[in-house]
């Protein structure tokens, strides 16, 4: 038996046909695709169709989850006599970790990034001493963030944060210290992820200074920490 094709027009311009003749007809005219005393649609059951594509483009959403950007550099302001020469480069990990902490103050959709974000951004990059010593004393990025929403509550969930939330101040002064610091150390190198931690510390009045606190961190974990800080990550050789 031959097989029998039909080509029908997209479903779209069939209904536009059927809006534009129920305007100007009292009665409404089924297009002849759904007709059912139209003899060609009974005729053609059980038999092979084919059905043209629509060409009408796919509904793409507006709203696209929040992405970490690549900064080749931290926003901090220059240190009072020294010139831009002088001034140390910030660690690939340091790096990662203020873009992973402006992640996260979006992902919470907060307006700007604070030191609670800075300190959840060294736990989500994970592979630094201070990511590592953290969870070596039990400070784990979830427990950050739930201390987080603790200290702070959840932000307006119609709110929608900018790519790079601004620093508060306090955030701003913890990288200041940390690049102070390593000029002040005057030795060779880069800022680390453990100088931007202990900058973090060196805020007592913020939130992210407040969290570690919660979580059993204390002077003696700073000194402790202070020894490695011009390292981000130990290699072992087998």
């Amino acid at each position: 038996m031959a097989s029998h094709t039909l080509s029908a027009l997209p479903i779209s311009q069939s209904c536009h046909r059927l809006t534009s003749d129920s305007s100007s007809s009292p009665s409404l005219a089924l297009p002849w695709r759904l007709n059912p005393h139209n003899n060609l649609v009974s005729s053609l059951i059980g038999k092979k169709l084919s059905i043209q594509s629509s060409t009408s483009k796919p509904l793409v959403s507006k709203h696209c989850p929040p992405v970490a950007t690549v900064l080749s550099s931290l926003p901090i302001r220059k240190p009072e006599g020294a010139s831009s020469e002088k001034t140390p480069k910030w660690s690939a990990r340091a790096i990662k970790s203020f873009g992973m902490a402006e992640l996260e103050a979006r992902k919470l959709k907060y307006p700007n990034t604070g030191t609670e974000s800075l300190l959840m951004g060294i736990l989500v990059e994970g592979t630094s001493i201070a990511a590592k010593f953290l969870r070596a004393n039990g400070i784990t990025l979830f427990k950050v963030r739930e201390e987080t929403v603790n200290l702070l509550g959840r932000s307006d969930m119609y709110n929608f944060s900018a790519e790079h939330p601004p620093l508060t101040e306090q955030a701003q002064r913890a990288l200041d210290w940390a690049v102070a610091e390593k000029l002040k150390s005057g030795e060779s190198g880069e800022i680390t992820a453990t100088h931007m931690l202990l900058g973090i510390w060196s805020q007592k009045d913020s939130a992210g200074h407040k969290i570690m606190a919660s979580l059993g961190f204390d002077d003696e974990k700073a000194k402790e920490l202070a020894k490695s800080m011009n390292v981000d990550v130990v290699l072992s050789h087998k």
